[in-house]
């Protein structure tokens, strides 16, 4: 027979399993002033630290702002001559400036063709970009201006507009051509990194053709009309860029194809004059790839912090270790606060179930049932109808039967499994 104060004996009207549990108002010791005093101040310390991790936070996210705005006026794109980086052009522009050349940047094709002149060089730094109207305006410049024109790694897409009579003959595969031209500053530059974009073919009369790759010029040196200018087509834009401009002949064959006249006109197509098939590729591109690369390094240090900051403020998980509780609680009064918190939520079918599965697994293992099994009836009614005497008895409605309709029927019920329970103990 178990005790009154056994949280699975029919009496006590079984405990609920512990997330069920809530301690019924009065039932349980109010905790001791010092614990109170613990908890606040564990509190205060939270909020200590998550203030701090906030103001780091906000420091670094402002210094990355503050150092993005100082840089912002420096750093302005590819081949761009006001731009330090790598990829931009700011040194050749500086060299040029030495030589007296003056650079002048503009961002549309009426600004770029209004400014060409016989005293002018003309710069495209992306042709293919340029619209079919664009693409007319600077044909006509090229045509009227008497000037110099350099169109950077057109392919057959401009070509056709700006340089008609030369196409496209696959990429260049010579990444340090030599000149194999007479043209005075081919010469004088030597070798240069003209090869790794595109090479060219005509059969337009008076052309010069230089740094051959696979039989083939990366550089084309075109007349123009009768004003007297010509038309330079050059197959890759790497002798113009910061990183390598001091290789090979760049510097040289750079200054003499962009210093032959006193001004120099520095066309970076903006998105208003791009191709409608070009704005649409850039319309088709996702957020990342949308984002410039200044600000993708920045955010992957934002995530960098962050994961050593949780790393160093993250609970050290350790072995398990015993710990007492403030108060300690009698198993009786556990049982009966348990017991309440069913009659306050009317949980009779909760307690029942409770009841009859903790009597089942108790008769299984007095009349030799596998524990397996306990919850059988097929298997634990007749053996446990076999230990019993005098009058039958319907076990299975006893162990296995409904919900009992009100409190009555769920105390008469805790009896009828105790007293069954207890005929099979002395059987």
């Amino acid at each position: 027979m178990t005790g009154p104060t056994d949280p699975a004996s029919p009496t006590a009207l079984s405990a609920p399993p512990a997330d069920e549990a809530r301690e019924p108002e009065g039932t349980a010791p109010l905790p001791a002033p010092a614990d109170a005093d613990a908890d606040a101040d564990a509190r205060i310390r939270r909020v200590r630290r998550i203030r701090r991790a906030l103001t780091a936070v906000a420091v670094l996210a402002a210094g990355v702002i503050a150092t993005a705005a100082l840089n912002s006026g420096s750093h302005h794109g590819y081949l761009d001559p006001r731009t330090t980086d790598p990829f931009g052009s700011h040194a050749v522009a500086e060299l040029l400036k030495e030589r007296g050349v003056t650079t002048r940047v503009v961002t549309t094709a009426r600004e770029a063709a209004d400014a060409a002149g016989p005293r002018t060089t003309l710069l495209v730094t992306d042709p293919d970009r340029l619209g079919a109207t664009q693409r007319g305006v600077i044909r006509s410049a090229i045509d009227l201006s008497g000037g110099r024109t350099v169109l950077l790694a057109p392919s057959s897409h401009s070509l056709t507009d700006l340089s008609p009579g030369v196409r496209t003959a696959g990429d260049a595969d010579t990444q340090h051509p030599d000149p194999g031209c007479s043209l005075p500053a081919a010469t004088s530059a030597g070798r240069a990194d003209t090869g790794g974009g595109l090479r060219y073919t005509t059969t337009l009369p008076r052309a010069t053709a230089c740094y051959p790759s696979a039989g083939d010029p990366t550089l084309l040196v075109l007349p123009t009309g009768p004003t007297g200018g010509d038309t330079v087509v050059l197959g890759s834009e790497t002798i113009l860029l910061n990183e390598s401009l001091a290789d090979e002949g760049n510097a040289s064959l750079a200054l003499q194809l962009l210093g032959s006249r006193p001004d120099l006109v520095w066309y970076l197509p903006s998105l208003a004059d791009s191709d409608p098939d070009t704005a649409s590729s850039d319309e088709n591109k996702s957020l990342l790839e949308l984002v410039p690369t200044g600000w993708s390094w920045a955010l992957l240090q934002l995530f960098v912090a962050a994961v050593l900051a949780a790393l160093w403020r993250a609970r050290r998980l350790g072995p398990l270790v015993t710990e007492k509780l403030p108060v300690a609680i009698r198993a009786s009064e556990a049982t009966e606060g348990r017991a309440r918190l069913y009659r306050k939520a009317d949980a009779r079918d909760r307690a029942a179930t409770v009841l009859r599965a903790a009597t089942r697994e108790r008769l299984a293992a007095l009349v030799g049932v596998p524990h397996t099994q306990a919850h059988d009836p097929a298997a634990l009614a007749p053996a446990v109808s076999a230990r019993l005497t005098g009058e039958p008895r319907d076990v299975t409605a006893l162990l296995f039967g409904t919900t009992p309709s009100d409190d009555a029927a769920l105390v008469a019920l805790a009896d009828h499994l105790d007293a069954l329970e207890r005929e099979v103990r002395t059987s």
